[in-house]
């Protein structure tokens, strides 16, 4: 865009022959005009410091504002609400095959990782690879119709100082070497050229194995550079790719902790770990280039004897996507993995589902674009609090869980209109659209609400989808 003043014969005038025969009045003008220049200037300030707008890019964000329509900016496309593939999951090839027709039922994006929670080393000595895993991870996502999303984590031992050929699963979480920052990069740009369809790119996870000891604080620096490496890495295979981090874990710290340290994000629910926000903000002025800004965390604060309660909690998530997207109004933002169960933690089934479900309103409330359900790792043959797929006693069938991630992805899809509906009751949460709305209790008795002039029972915990 030229933004260079355009001559014009009123502006040529107001400056010309400034000492002639009508030179004071011109002065004057011209001091008038200074002056309004000037106050533009300072109201133009004032509208960038509380609104966000930008001039040039970016459009008007307020974060604050109350969000009209899911996954605002993004694409109808985008990967919005999915699941993550664990140690134990479906397998194309093995089954169990009620899980997998169930899983294709209503297909969602799905997340794999490189390397580790059920996938093997894909390169264990320098320039030879082993794709079989993977592969197989692939071929699942690809026969229940997901959309495939790869988070690439972890590296093979030899990038971290261990021996070729070696794989210690002890060690998954250890940092890539900086000298072996290419080779990684590499090795994601492989991972892009033998999986053409996959088009969502996660770099790392939780900046596992980057933290700065000295400094106590994370090592944004070294994490940032190993971004910059792989993101340049997958644009040369595809430059249609979207590439995303810093998959930063954000932490909070309970209301009134002692020692807290200051915080520029706070809320009912505690104060933001100011480390994290930190190397959030270093990634974005440092980045080479994103599509998306991924972050994960817990409702809960990392003090794990305090106890919120845990529909308070959640307001964390919206919180903290509205800090996201105020911080960079360009970027989608992702939820990578996100968890609200205290640990231990003696819930039932329905109020588990009532909080993951009261948790996905708060991400859509907030203005997020996607995220994803990161599943318990337990055998298939085991009862499994939370997970995405019951045990053999019940037919390995889907669980309400993924029922719930399928029915944000298939009735809250980016680009949807959402429609202010109130609950008489405040313990009732409503989430809705024009076609369908989600009910939540999100006490442990029965509770009534009027909801759009009729009345609406619900049982301890119970959720209901309601269509209008």
């Amino acid at each position: 865009m030229d933004v260079r003043p355009r001559a014009s014969a009123g502006a040529t005038a107001l400056f010309r022959n400034r000492h002639g025969r009508h030179g004071r009045p011109r002065q004057r003008l011209a001091l008038i005009a200074l002056a309004a220049a000037i106050a533009c200037l300072l109201v133009l300030t004032l509208a960038l410091a509380l609104t966000g707008w930008r001039p040039f890019g970016g459009g008007k964000i307020d974060p604050s504002a109350p969000v009209t329509e899911v996954a605002p900016g993004v694409g109808k496309n985008w990967p919005s609400w999915g699941i993550t593939h664990t140690q134990v999951s479906v397998d194309g090839q093995q089954g169990p095959a009620q899980a997998l027709r169930d899983l294709t039922a209503q297909p969602t994006p799905q997340v794999t990782p490189i390397m580790g929670w059920g996938v093997d080393n894909p390169e264990p000595r320098p320039g030879q690879f082993n794709w079989n895993s993977l592969d197989r991870r692939m071929q699942t996502i690809r026969q229940t119709k997901g959309t495939p999303v790869v988070t690439l984590c972890c590296a093979p031992d030899w990038m971290k100082g261990g021996a070729a050929g070696t794989t210690d699963w002890g060690k998954l979480e250890v940092a890539v070497n900086s000298q072996h920052f290419d080779d990684f990069a590499a090795l994601s740009a492989a991972v892009a050229k033998r999986y053409p369809d996959v088009k969502y790119y996660a770099v790392w996870n939780e900046f596992k194995g980057f933290w700065n000891q000295g400094a106590n604080r994370w090592d944004q620096e070294g994490y940032t550079t190993l971004y910059n490496k792989v993101y340049t890495a997958l644009k040369k295979v595809n430059k249609n790719i979207k590439v995303g981090g810093p998959y930063m874990v954000v932490n909070s710290n309970a209301p009134g902790s002692q020692n807290a340290p200051p915080s520029e994000l706070q809320g009912t629910w505690g104060s933001m770990d100011q480390r994290d926000l930190n190397a959030i903000k270093y990634w974005d002025q440092h980045k080479k280039g994103a599509d998306f800004l991924a972050v994960d965390g817990h409702a809960m604060p990392s003090q794990r004897e305090v106890r919120l309660n845990e529909f308070q909690a959640l307001t964390k998530f919206s919180d903290v996507t509205r800090w996201l997207r105020g911080l960079d109004s360009d970027l989608p933002v992702w939820w990578a993995e996100w968890y609200v169960e205290p640990v231990p933690s003696d819930w039932t089934d329905e109020r588990r589902g009532a909080v993951l479900t009261a948790a996905m309103m708060e991400f859509v409330r907030g203005g997020a674009a996607s995220a994803f359900y990161w599943s318990p790792q337990t055998s298939f043959g085991a009862d499994c609090a939370g997970c995405l797929w019951f045990g053999s006693a019940n037919g390995n069938a889907a669980t309400p869980t993924l029922a719930m991630v399928q029915n944000f992805d298939k009735w809250f899809p980016p680009g949807t209109r959402l429609v202010g509906v109130p609950s008489s009751n405040q313990a009732v949460r409503v989430l809705a659209q024009p076609r369908q709305m989600v009910v939540v209790n999100t006490t442990p008795g029965p509770a009534r609400s009027q909801i759009e002039g009729r009345p609406v029972d619900l049982g301890p915990y119970e959720v209901k989808w309601i269509s209008r």
